[in-house]
């Protein structure tokens, strides 16, 4: 049996099949790096930031065979894998870069006499339950801080990645972890519960979907575990003043299709103020319109296919649904394949299934608002909260909507600017936890005080 596949999607051919772990493989994971944990633990910082600075190298070495496997895995567009695997070696390489700061004792303040310190201690053997949108960079986020403060990893891929899952545990291995120190998984909903559950795991860090989250968060509730969830956006574009509308389009456009519009912090919802909104919706048309999907092995393509045409097909449905119900069709709406045409819609309203959906490929939607009040109510009149982005001239109103915005992070004037040290993660329904920068070796340590008298 195998839940576990390589499916082009600029094709639909299965290139490989991978056979799911049975109930005595997944039992000599969760041993394995219960047993390593604890030689793990005891490696001296410095030995520790060596290894997980060789993993970084590791990416480095096998950037192009690695990035091939991501485009034949997902449809990312070629160049787009090659910077993903850079960027996945990056994260890694600061954690090694940064592994002394993260494990130093915090002094304390304390009232009378004597010491007080608080030692950060590792927890354990986790487990990371991953998605496919990010096969590399994903992994890296949880595995780098993880790994530098001395936990060890499980990790479950997405089963449209297990190509990609293969080579990053012989990345890890080789890099000099101990026996146990990162264990690959193929296991099935059923087995990924079962390790949820084990006592010998003493946290779960899920990236997906809601439906995924909630899922695993049920299971750790139950046994009283940590869970870190990095779930689903739809992140406002809010467009308020510009010096530079083409430039600006043009950053909407970017941070839309993305990893061909496959990207939780994707900007979904193009907000703009009334003034601007006709010359806007005029400009992106066009720039959307000038995007054609394309073979994702060419070195020149932008925007390659979904990662299946189920997914394809279910964002049509979503599109045609909005339509249906009186939104507006701006441009695209049109699909070949898993291939799906950078779409538009306008027109839309709280009524509308879209309106509170999150549209997970190449497609958005444009609001026109009066005002900066209106902008920020209206992108915050979602259930997501993860990212944003706010574009204006005027740095008093970046500051009033940057801290009014619910979400997790704010972007001024910048799109696709994530970075190893900036911590990345949200609020309301789309998370609990923060990835990436010196935040991220919080989620998972054992904060011990030690009061001396």
């Amino acid at each position: 049996m195998t839940d576990y596949a390589v499916v082009n999607p600029a094709t639909g051919e299965t290139l490989a099949t991978y056979e799911t772990f049975t109930d005595a493989q997944i039992e000599d994971a969760v041993a394995r790096a219960h047993a390593a944990a604890s030689v793990w633990a005891a490696t001296p910082v410095a030995e520790r930031a060596a290894v997980v600075r060789k993993i970084a190298e590791g990416h480095r070495a096998r950037r192009d065979e690695f990035a091939a496997i991501i485009v034949r895995e997902m449809g990312k567009p070629l160049a787009a894998a090659v910077g993903e695997v850079d960027f996945a070696a990056d994260i890694i390489e600061f954690y090694a870069d940064n592994a002394e700061k993260i494990n130093a004792d915090q002094p304390l303040d304390i009232l009378g006499e004597g010491t007080a310190i608080i030692r950060k201690a590792p927890l354990g053997a986790l487990f990371g339950i991953m998605p496919w949108n990010f096969p590399a960079y994903q992994v890296a986020r949880f595995a780098g801080p993880n790994l530098a403060i001395g936990n060890t990893i499980i990790l479950k891929h997405a089963p449209q990645c297990p190509e990609s899952a293969a080579l990053l545990e012989e990345i890890y291995r080789d890099a000099g972890l101990p026996d146990g120190g990162y264990v690959n998984v193929y296991a099935t909903n059923e087995q990924s519960a079962t390790i949820v559950a084990d006592r010998r795991v003493q946290g779960v860090s899920v990236t997906g979907s809601e439906r995924a989250g909630a899922a695993v968060a049920e299971v750790a509730g139950r046994n009283l575990k940590k869970v870190a969830l990095e779930l689903g956006g739809s992140d406002p574009f809010i467009l308020l003043s510009t010096d530079d509308l083409d430039a600006t389009v043009q950053a909407a456009v970017d941070a839309r299709l993305d990893n061909n519009g496959q990207a939780c912090n994707g900007a979904k919802r193009f907000i703009v103020v009334d003034g601007l909104y006709d010359a806007f919706v005029e400009k992106a048309v066009a720039a959307l319109s000038a995007v054609t999907p394309a073979d994702p092995t060419r070195e020149d393509t932008v925007l390659g296919p979904l990662v299946s045409e189920a997914a394809a097909i279910n964002l049509q449905k979503q599109v045609d649904d909005a339509v249906a119900q009186g939104a507006t069709l701006l441009t695209g709406g049109t699909r070949d394949g898993a291939f799906y045409a950078p779409t538009l819609l306008a027109d839309v309203t709280p009524a509308m299934d879209v309106y509170r959906e999150e549209l997970f490929g190449p497609a958005a939607v444009v609001y026109r608002v009066a005002d900066e009040d209106a902008a920020v109510a209206l992108a915050n009149d979602t259930s997501f909260g993860l990212g944003s982005y706010v574009f204006t001239t005027d740095e008093a109103q970046a500051e009033r909507v940057a801290n009014n915005i619910d979400a997790g992070m704010v972007y001024v004037n910048v799109v696709l600017a994530d970075s190893p040290e900036l911590p990345f993660g949200g609020v309301k329904r789309s998370g609990t936890s923060r990835e990436l920068g010196l935040l991220a070796a919080d989620e998972f340590v054992n904060k011990k005080l030690i009061r001396v008298a």
